[in-house]
């Protein structure tokens, strides 16, 4: 249970960043009590018999989380903070295993919003099988910051033999995704409410490092992405420019929701661009295909998992669409942001 103090009140003030015992307090009750790291020094210490294997290597990566609003259905800035620094490390074949966590905190947040996202990122964490193992508060005045800011940076171990890279993929490979697209962004959007739009669409917010063992456990992934920022669209320009093919793609085989096709309609965006939480674009050979597609959908993550193109040998680093009316159109890097502070 969090620790009553007499220093903590119901809202951060900037005597909470001050270094004294309300800090401490703020600490103590509301983050360590939660992730119970392993020792209170300044540095996490780590150890790991997977790294004791000939060949094996760490993998390394850092985000940060702004999302606005910091909650919305099905997630909120703390969980997004721990999926997206997990799916970072899974699509380069890593096996996630420890986070650190560092929150700038705007003065009057209520530590109640704060209690909630530290309970998100621990029962995130857990699911995902890492641990939350060191941190850092900073508080800021009143409109220097909005509610709070997450960063979080991961720590995996890729195991001796596995290499996943984009420059691996080939003619013929097929690209499968495993699940719907789009329902990040429209929920963000809807949530914020600026556009008068109301839409029962729930964010795909999870984590995909069970998902990504699983594949890698019966097919030669040669390279994957999780589709966040820019959405599909933008991996898969990613992914061709750096493998030097063509990746073609079927409008009929995208998995979109109907509630997602509708509010792009209306506003004139384009669901290929909308950014995605949980949502991971894949190539294997086509042989394994269907291997794949099994053991994706095997997983809670997966379920709709669907082959939606594969990489030609044509215009390389083009990306190309065939549409529903049978014409073809080049599916391109998106320029700027369709919706800004959606992670």
């Amino acid at each position: 249970m969090p620790k009553d103090t007499a220093f903590l009140g119901e809202r951060v003030t900037l005597a909470h960043g001050g270094g004294g015992k309300a800090m401490r307090d703020l600490i103590e009750s509301v983050f360590t009590s939660v992730f119970e790291p392993m020792g209170m020094e300044d540095q996490a210490r780590l150890t790991c018999a997977a790294l004791q294997a000939p060949g094996a290597r760490l993998a390394f990566t850092t985000d940060s989380f702004v999302v606005d609003p910091v909650e919305f259905p099905g997630g909120d800035i703390g969980r997004i903070a721990v999926c997206g620094t997990v799916n970072d490390l899974a699509v380069g074949g890593a096996q996630p295993l420890w986070l650190s966590a560092a929150f700038i905190i705007e003065e009057g947040t209520e530590i109640a919003l704060l209690r909630r996202i530290v309970a998100s990122m621990a029962a995130e964490a857990e699911k995902a099988g890492v641990r939350i193992v060191t941190g850092d508060t900073k508080v800021v005045g009143r409109g220097s910051a909005d509610k709070v800011f997450v960063t979080t940076s991961g720590v995996g171990v890729i195991p001796p033999g596995r290499e996943l890279a984009a420059e691996r993929i080939r003619p013929g490979d097929v690209a499968i995704v495993n699940g719907v697209l789009g329902d990040h962004g429209a929920a963000i959007l809807a949530a914020r409410g600026e556009m008068m739009l109301s839409a029962d669409i729930v964010s795909d917010c999870r984590g995909l490092g069970h998902l990504m063992e699983a594949v890698l456990q019966v097919a030669d992934v040669r390279a994957a992405r999780d589709a966040t920022r820019g959405g599909l669209a933008s991996a898969l320009n990613e992914l061709a420019a750096a493998a030097g093919v063509g990746i073609e793609i079927g409008e009929t085989g995208l998995p979109l929701r109907p509630e997602v096709k509708g509010m792009c309609e209306i506003l004139g965006l384009d669901p290929l661009y909308l950014a995605n939480e949980g949502t991971l674009v894949l190539f294997v050979p086509e042989a394994q295909a269907g291997a794949a597609l099994a053991a994706m959908r095997a997983t809670e993550a997966g379920q709709g998992a669907a082959v939606i193109g594969s990489a030609v040998e044509g215009g390389p680093g083009r990306v190309t669409m065939r549409t529903l009316f049978g014409g073809a159109r080049i599916v391109d890097m998106l320029v700027g942001e369709q919706l800004p502070r959606i992670c």
